[in-house]
């Protein structure tokens, strides 16, 4: 980002530059770069450097729904910095990301709708300096790859992402928001169902897998909602065949109705035979029918990308999203 001179020292102040030794990451994974000051004309004291974390969040207070910039993680690099005049000064940090941030990217393509942030601020005299925020591309965790795989091979449609404020009943969460993918159904089940939503939440242990089905109901009245959790450890999650583990979920949540639940840990049924994915000879990317499947995820968010954003790049809509926040919120580890 360029360089933006500090509010608090005035015309002839120091100015800063946060520069990220890469933009991308992965969710676990430690960002590193500089805060980088030039000392202006005179000479300049900063009583703390602090980065943070921010996404858009979509806050739902009775019955209004409005957005806000969620800040989920706050950390100090430095304290009592000593700026020289026309000196420049560069301080190093690490940047550790929360196991449970928003991915914003699959498949090498931007996710429409998501954005992570990082924001510097500089604490002067007691009054904070808040800085422009540096995109941070956030893409799967090898686990949450395979899981989005599942669901391009499987013939779902990417439908739109975002954040939510709140807690899901039943899984533990460091973060007070979670973030739902939507997807429109394979073309086999479109007649049972609205939609699916797939959450992630994951820690350095477990890849929890929350899906929910919108069913479609009969005339005047409503299908309702029926529920899918499974908890797997990361390195099991990763040799998990979730096409199965997902197709089969989805029978039982269109033929019975209802909650449907499945934990592969356990080695609950949802898991069975037949396996999804192979075909008869055994060759990959067929359904248990013999009928091929369809694009990976990385193909559907790319063709819906390119509708919804065009050719903006990540920082423009960054800037452009979080403009039009409705508020700043809070939501530490």
């Amino acid at each position: 980002m360029f360089k933006r001179m500090l509010s608090a020292f005035g015309v002839g102040g120091p100015s800063v530059d946060t520069v990220l030794d890469s933009p991308h990451a992965v969710p676990g994974q430690v960002v590193t770069g500089q805060v980088r000051i030039q000392g202006g004309s005179a000479e300049a004291h900063i009583d703390r450097i602090v980065l943070s974390l921010v996404t858009r969040v979509e806050v739902e207070r009775g019955d209004h729904e409005f957005n806000g910039t969620a800040e989920f993680l706050r950390f100090e690099v430095a304290q009592g910095v000593r700026v020289a005049p026309n000196q420049p000064v560069a301080v190093p940090f690490q940047l550790p990301v929360p196991w449970e941030t928003p991915i914003t990217a699959v498949g090498g393509h931007q996710l429409p709708g998501m954005t992570v942030g990082v924001r510097t601020e500089l604490v002067i005299a007691g009054a904070p300096d808040k800085g422009d925020l540096d995109p941070l591309v956030v893409s799967p965790l090898p686990a949450q790859d395979r899981v989005l795989e599942a669901f391009g091979q499987l013939g779902f449609q990417f439908r739109s992402a975002d954040v939510e404020a709140g807690r899901i009943q039943g899984v533990a969460q460091e973060l007070g928001f979670y973030q739902e993918i939507e997807f429109f159904p394979p073309p086999a089940y479109a007649g049972a169902l609205n939609q699916v939503e797939l959450t992630f939440v994951t820690n350095p242990h477990e890849l929890v897998v929350v899906l929910e089905a919108d069913k479609r109901g009969g005339l005047f009245r409503s299908g309702g909602d029926s529920f899918g959790r499974f908890h797997v450890s990361q390195q099991d999650a990763l040799h998990t065949d979730w096409a199965s583990a997902i197709g089969q979920w989805l029978d039982q949540v269109a033929q019975r109705g209802g909650q449907a639940f499945g934990n592969p840990a356990f080695g609950n049924p949802a898991f069975g035979q037949p396996q999804h994915g192979y075909d008869q000879h055994g060759h990959h990317g067929y359904d248990q029918h013999g009928h091929r499947r369809g694009p990976g995820i990385g193909g559907v968010v790319a063709g819906a990308a390119a509708g919804v954003v065009g050719g903006m790049i990540l920082g423009e809509v960054v800037e452009e999203v979080f403009e039009d926040d409705g508020g700043d919120f809070a939501f530490e580890e």
